[in-house]
């Protein structure tokens, strides 16, 4: 007697499906048990959840990674330009106070140049060909622990409405801001 109960549902196969096990010499009674449940099961179709849920997840991260790989290449090598220039000026000046001597860093063409280290260095370019300063005056990094504020605008050539400062307020370190607090060089 049939029930309305889960797993109790008539068989959706077709007829010639259900009766496949008759042409193999037994009668439908004679079928195993699990024969039976297998031949009255529904058949899936179409995707699980899960695998849904994978294949959008798959094409979320795709999705990202090329967003990623699509970074402003200008805006990237001018932050990196900034980002060294703020730890080169660092260095120098942790290096004039240790020799009790004044550094002066010097817009140079395509790159720049810092006097008065006791190991001479020659100029040194930018990482990016593109990248230019503003600043024609020099920076003055003295043996003293407190500086002026200062600061350096950093910009490229393909995107000069896009501009980097590395400023310091004379206490803290160089650091890359976007514009500088106060009025700097």
């Amino acid at each position: 007697m049939p029930t309305s109960a889960a797993g109790n549902k008539p068989c959706s196969q077709p007829e010639s499906l259900r009766d496949s096990w008759c042409t193999r010499g037994q009668a439908p009674g004679d079928m195993p048990a699990r024969a039976r449940r297998c031949a009255a099961a529904p058949v899936a179709k179409g995707f699980t959840l899960i695998e849904l849920m994978v294949v959008v997840t798959l094409i979320a991260v795709a999705t990202a990674g090329a967003v990623l790989s699509l970074r402003d290449s200008a805006s990237t090598a001018l932050e990196r330009d900034a980002q060294r220039l703020a730890a080169v000026l660092e260095s120098a000046r942790a290096r004039a106070r240790a020799s009790d001597a004044m550094v002066v860093w010097q817009a140079r063409g395509q790159g720049f140049e810092l006097r008065g280290l006791p190991a001479a260095q020659a100029p040194q370019a930018w990482l990016s060909p593109e990248t230019r300063s503003r600043t024609t005056g020099p920076v003055l990094l003295g043996p003293e622990p407190l500086i002026p504020p200062q600061g350096i605008e950093l910009h490229s050539v393909s995107q000069p409405q896009q501009s980097l400062w590395v400023a310091t307020d004379g206490l803290r370190p160089f650091a890359v801001v976007r514009q500088p607090a106060g009025n700097t060089p």
